[in-house]
């Protein structure tokens, strides 16, 4: 089954470049070949359910170890 996550991590910083816990997570999460985008609102992944269920838990993981107090995901059947 395909799989697409998005996700924001907090706290926001909205001047400069974007955190670590921002950056640090989307190259978990691309490290992994899944279909990634970066944007200014949160990060989507998408891919098999065997490969995205898996680095999603290393993305949390990746998240509050770079900083982040609060990782809102949500994840939803992607149309095949």
């Amino acid at each position: 089954m395909r799989l697409r996550a998005e996700f924001t991590t907090e706290p926001f910083d909205g001047e400069g470049n974007p955190p670590p816990h921002a950056t640090e997570t989307f190259a978990a999460l691309e490290k992994h070949g899944l279909t990634c985008e970066f944007g200014p609102l949160g990060t989507s992944a998408a891919g098999p359910d065997e490969v995205l269920l898996p680095a999603l838990q290393e993305m949390l993981a990746v998240a509050f170890s770079h900083g982040a107090s609060r990782v809102t995901l949500q994840v939803e059947q992607a149309d095949e």
